[in-house]
């Protein structure tokens, strides 16, 4: 006699190739953490969503601590800051100010274009004074801001920048006007007509120039 099982479906599992799997860990590890963050966020559901079981997590990460600093340092290992950083150092060579700073704020505007989770992650990270997540990811980020900060007191030092301005302020507006703009389009709704393009060229223009007109730029204001 012959039987059948019908509506029953077995889950199928597909191997794929080590980093592959690592990669689709990451990303799903990623929508969850930035959708709860690290307490609100289990090994399990993780799992399920990837459709495996979680020793298939622990074989690639060996906690979950670890799968977590991993997220956090996704968008760094995926080669975007080589790559950035690589596309800076002609400009840097040729002293070309305006097109570094330009480049800067494009960067960043577009971190969060491409995939706003990372920064929604380490908004959690430091909502829930996740230090570890938080001091991992100043390790890898430090550096190129110091490599900013040369460049721009170098520049000073050679007349083509204010000096009287600390170098790390100079950067610090650029890359904080770029990411609040970010957090404000991606975060909370609100919408720009601009393009991101001529909003980069206008917080460049901010910075090199002021926003009061030429003839009283030089004036206190009442």
């Amino acid at each position: 006699m012959l039987t059948y099982n019908v509506g029953v479906t077995q889950p199928q599992h597909h191997r794929l190739p080590a980093e592959d799997r690592r990669r689709q860990l990451l990303d799903t590890a990623l929508d969850f953490f930035s959708r709860k963050g690290f307490e609100g966020t289990t090994t399990k559901e993780i799992a399920n969503a990837a459709g495996v079981t979680e020793a298939i997590i622990f074989r690639h990460f060996p906690s979950k601590q670890a799968l977590y600093n991993a997220v956090l340092n996704y968008h760094h290992e995926s080669g975007e800051t080589d790559a950035v950083l690589a596309l800076w150092k002609p400009l840097m060579d040729a002293n070309d100010d305006t097109g570094l700073l330009r480049s800067l704020v494009e960067f960043v505007i577009l971190g969060y274009r491409r995939d706003a989770r990372v920064h929604r992650a380490l908004l959690f990270a430091a909502l829930e004074g996740h230090q570890a997540g938080l001091a991992q990811h100043r390790e890898r980020s430090l550096p190129i801001f110091e490599l900013l900060c040369q460049y721009v007191a170098r520049r000073q030092g050679e007349g083509a920048i204010r000096a009287d301005i600390p170098a790390a302020a100079v950067v610090g507006s650029l890359v904080g006007a770029a990411a609040h703009y970010g957090m404000m389009t991606e975060f909370f709704g609100f919408c720009n007509a601009s393009s991101d393009s001529d909003v980069a060229s206008s917080f460049l223009d901010i910075l090199l120039h002021g926003i009061l007109p030429a003839a009283t730029s030089g004036k206190a204001t009442a």
